[in-house]
C-alpha cells in the first residue's frame, strides 16, 4: 500500500510540473495488474493508523474478489393506522367505503326495481333502511380491518382489478345512484 501511495505522490508531485513518461509507465504497471488488491482509505490528519477489523487485509483479499456492498433495503414510508387519520377527509377510507356502498346500493336498487317494480324511495320505505344500515356496518368494518393492519388497496392491485378501477367504479356508482333516485323522483315512477 505504501508503494501505491508513493507512486501516486510521485506522479502528482513531479518536479517537471507534469507527468513524465517514466512515472506513467510505473503507475500503469502498478494499477493495471490483474487481481491486484487496491484499497482506498480516508483518515483525518493527525489520527494514528488503526486497522479496521471489518475491512479485510490486502493479503487475504487477493485470494477472494471483493464484491461491492449491496445498498441497504429501501424502506417504505410508514402509513398511519390511527382511526382519525384513516377517516380524515383525505384519508384512504371515506371514498373507498362510500364507493363500495354505492356499488352495492346501485346494483341492489336496479335488481329490486326489475324484480318487484318499485322505485328507490319505495324500496327504502319497505324495509330498506335496515338492509342499508346492516350493509353499511358490514362493509365499513370489512374495509377498515386491512387499513388498521397497515395494508392499503394500492399494494394489492394487479391486472384488471386495480385500486384505481375500484375508485372510478365507486364514483360512477355514486353518480348513478343519485341519478336513478333523481330521475325516478322527477318521472314519478320506476325507471326500468
Amino acid at each position: 500500500m505504501a508503494t501505491a501511495s508513493f507512486n501516486m505522490q510521485s506522479v502528482f508531485a513531479a518536479p517537471s510540473g507534469g507527468l513524465s513518461s517514466r512515472n506513467i509507465r510505473n503507475t500503469n504497471q502498478l494499477f493495471f495488474k490483474r487481481n491486484a488488491p487496491v484499497g482506498v482509505r480516508c483518515m483525518a490528519q493527525g489520527d494514528p493508523i488503526k486497522e479496521d477489523p471489518s475491512v479485510p487485509s490486502t493479503s487475504t483479499s487477493a485470494a477472494q474478489p471483493q464484491m461491492p456492498p449491496s445498498p441497504p433495503p429501501v424502506s417504505k414510508p410508514k402509513v398511519s393506522t390511527k382511526f382519525r387519520d384513516l377517516l380524515a377527509f383525505s384519508g384512504p377510507a371515506p371514498e373507498r367505503i362510500n364507493g363500495r356502498l354505492a356499488m352495492v346500493g346501485f346494483v341492489a336498487a336496479i335488481a329490486l326495481e326489475l324484480s318487484k317494480g318499485e322505485n328507490v324511495f319505495a324500496q327504502i320505505s319497505d324495509g330498506g333502511v335496515g338492509w342499508f344500515l346492516g350493509t353499511t356496518a358490514l362493509l365499513t368494518v370489512a374495509s377498515m380491518v386491512p387499513l388498521f393492519k397497515g395494508i392499503r388497496a394500492e399494494a394489492k392491485s394487479k391486472g384488471l382489478m386495480t385500486s384505481d378501477a375500484e375508485l372510478w367504479n365507486g364514483r360512477f356508482a355514486m353518480l348513478g345512484l343519485v341519478a336513478l333516485a333523481f330521475t325516478e323522483y322527477v318521472a314519478g315512477g320506476t325507471l326500468v
